[in-house]
């Protein structure tokens, strides 16, 4: 796997979001639980926000923070199923009989 940059990223169980903070404002990643499952939703950036490197960098230590916790992962986002297609190491953490 390539070399993960580290972000600070805050889970704000309220809003069942994960947060972090960039110059241009707030992304947020949102989620849903079910069963030791959690499914990313929707990504959240300001407008003009466009690194879709960082995005990627999010989502890799969203998956990461998932692997420790045990968690399986359903991409519904339409961004994160792209990340997934992308990134194959990662499908072991779908669920069985979730195909993308």
């Amino acid at each position: 796997m390539e070399s993960i940059t580290t972000i600070e990223i805050r889970d704000n169980t309220f809003a069942r979001q994960f947060e972090t903070t960039i110059p241009e404002g707030l992304v947020t990643v949102e989620y849903s639980f079910q069963e030791r499952k959690i499914f990313l939703t929707k990504i959240n950036t300001p407008e003009e926000f466009k690194n879709e490197i960082f995005i990627d960098n999010l989502i890799k230590n969203i998956l990461d923070n998932a692997i420790e916790q045990r968690l399986r992962v359903v991409p519904i986002y339409p961004r994160i199923v792209q990340f997934f297609k992308k990134n194959p190491s990662y499908k072991e953490l779908l669920p069985p009989g979730i195909r993308l």
